[in-house]
């Protein structure tokens, strides 16, 4: 197979029109070309007026390398790759010992079910309830106020990622494919064919539900356990000396659940999400070696969806084919700090995302279609070390404080903090809506948010918005509206792991993974994060295959 790139065709073209192009580039009659699959497609909207799709395609022809040899000058001709996943090893009939996966996010999934593939049966363990409560239990802080520490936005199965965009791309390096695997696995559970080839794919939270639930079944049905409810208060490990001295080299022997159940193991994958502060604490308090790492915090941002649509497509804002417009955007400050977009959402909802009482934070998410009244993106202000200085667990102080702050803004009862952007650029308080009306529920409060972050960020905010505006009309709009708090970003910590082994630099058995450790960044990278480290598992229990 040959892969050919960067094949350009209008927006509207005839279907037939991307074979005759194929044809053309290569130079071949049509008997030549076997059969050609495509393996991306994206489009090109540098230039409003001429908005096309940009192909990558996978050609059978029956000359392989008489073409090679006639095109061997051209950059956008190669020999497709081997993108198949192949599994490191196998669990030996006679393994006594299972391996345990904490947490069942889209790393813990991946890792699960990997190690079920290869016939390790591992026990996951959940916090938090099985997806389809969880949903429940999430749309009662939504609709009622009523937040469930241990079943929300953060805790239960799916993680973080579940009520999202589902987005599904990332700029990982990933030599081995094993992000195809994540998206064929992802295929075969049920989401859109489709999310193979877009060049920017994203599932939406009501198909999520139904595919973690198939893939939690083929993990069952190849030996694996799945225990929702089971919060590990916990971890035996056995070390050259006490203490938290880097240079104590332990060993994981066990884990104790939060009902005192002792669960007895040499290998842990720990995939915990960047929200699991508390077992953050048992891990730092067992003397495991932990970093703090930067993040960053701010506010979501709402507009109209045709105001993004407009801006990003022009005439072409509307077209079936491109959807709803997203952005990416950046800004260095006057004061040395940078705002950028994160986590954008086109056509969705901002989302109460709190898993601590007392405390407010927002996230953002979108449904398949995308096709909510409003577009969000949290715009938010890097964070280093150095804002909190002292142990490695400052940064979840540092967090927890600001979120604190929104809970006391928007009135105490999960409400969260807005205010309209004129407002907020001009240093006044909101007193009314104007032409945007907010997502987030259970409700947000006007008020001034300049009390919401530190006044470093609210300054460095002020001046991105107006330099926003500028690279997108109508990002600085009187009416656009601020919610906050963004504060998940990433893990304020990092539990820093062997380059080689996987394992926690002080800990042997210990497994960080995902974005609890400091590894990862969205649905897709945290899942072949936990394929990776699955396979790091996997060969230390039985070696090479």
């Amino acid at each position: 197979m040959l892969r050919l790139t960067e094949i350009k065709l209008p927006l509207d073209h005839p279907v037939a029109d991307l074979k005759a192009a194929i044809l053309k580039r290569l130079g071949l009659a049509e008997h030549d070309l076997t059969g050609f699959t495509v393996f991306r497609r994206g489009f090109d909207a540098r230039k409003k007026s001429d908005i096309h799709f940009v192909y990558s395609v996978d050609c059978a022809v029956k000359d392989e390398p008489a073409l090679l040899k006639r095109l061997a000058g051209d950059r956008h001709v190669a020999v497709t790759p081997d993108m198949a996943y192949r599994y490191v090893t196998q669990a030996p009939a006679h393994l006594e010992e299972r391996p345990v996966v904490i947490g069942l996010g889209p790393c813990g999934l991946f890792a699960g079910l990997v190690l079920a593939q290869m016939g390790f049966k591992p026990i996951i363990l959940e916090r938090g309830k099985a997806v389809r409560e969880r949903t429940q239990d999430t749309w009662g802080l939504w609709r009622k106020g009523k937040l469930d520490p241990e079943s929300n936005v953060q805790f239960g199965e799916g993680g973080a990622g579940t009520f999202s965009d589902g987005k599904l791309h990332s700029q990982i390096k990933d030599p081995a494919w094993r992000g195809r695997k994540v998206l064929t696995e992802f295929v075969e559970a049920g989401a859109p064919a489709e999310i193979a080839w877009v060049s920017k794919p994203h599932i939406g939270t009501f198909k999520l539900v139904g595919m973690i639930e198939r893939m939690r079944a083929k993990i069952q049905a190849l030996g694996g356990e799945i225990r929702f409810q089971a919060r590990v208060e916990d971890f035996e490990i056995e070390r050259n000396h006490s203490g938290r001295d880097a240079d104590g080299m332990g060993q994981v022997r066990a884990l104790v659940l939060a009902d005192g159940e002792r669960i007895a193991t040499r290998h842990v994958v720990l995939a915990v999400g960047h929200s699991a502060r508390d077992t953050f604490q048992h891990l730092y308090q067992r003397g495991v070696h932990v970093e703090p790492k930067a993040f960053s915090i701010g506010f979501r941002v709402e507009h109209p969806q045709s105001l993004i649509d407009q801006a990003r497509f022009g005439k072409f804002a509307g077209h079936p084919a491109l959807g709803a417009a997203d952005y990416k955007l950046v800004h260095h400050c006057g004061n040395g700090r940078s705002v950028y977009s994160f986590c954008m959402c086109p056509g969705g909802t901002v989302v109460a995302a709190a898993s601590e009482p007392g405390r407010v934070v927002t996230n953002g998410m979108s449904q398949y279609s995308r096709n909510e009244r409003n577009a969000n993106a949290a715009l938010v202000v890097g964070i280093t070390p150095e804002d909190f200085p002292g142990h490695p667990l400052a940064g979840i102080e540092f967090q927890r404080r600001w979120e604190e702050a929104a809970f006391k803004a928007g009135g105490e009862n999960y409400a969260a903090p807005a205010q309209k952007v004129g407002d907020f650029i001009a240093g006044r308080p909101s007193t009314e809506f104007g032409t945007v009306v907010p997502s987030y529920t259970p409700g947000v409060h006007l008020t001034d948010l300049s009390a919401c972050l530190p006044e470093f960020a609210i300054t460095a905010i002020r001046e991105a918005l107006v330099a926003f505006g500028r690279q997108i009309k109508g990002f600085d709009m009187n009416d656009a509206l601020l919610t906050g708090v963004e504060t998940r970003t990433s893990s304020p910590i990092r539990l820093t792991r062997d380059r080689t082994s996987y394992q926690s630099l002080n800990t042997r058995g210990l497994y960080p993974a995902g974005e609890g450790a400091g590894y990862a960044g969205g649905i897709l990278s945290a899942a072949v994060d936990g394929i990776e480290v699955a396979e790091a598992v996997a060969l230390d229990m039985v070696g090479p295959a």
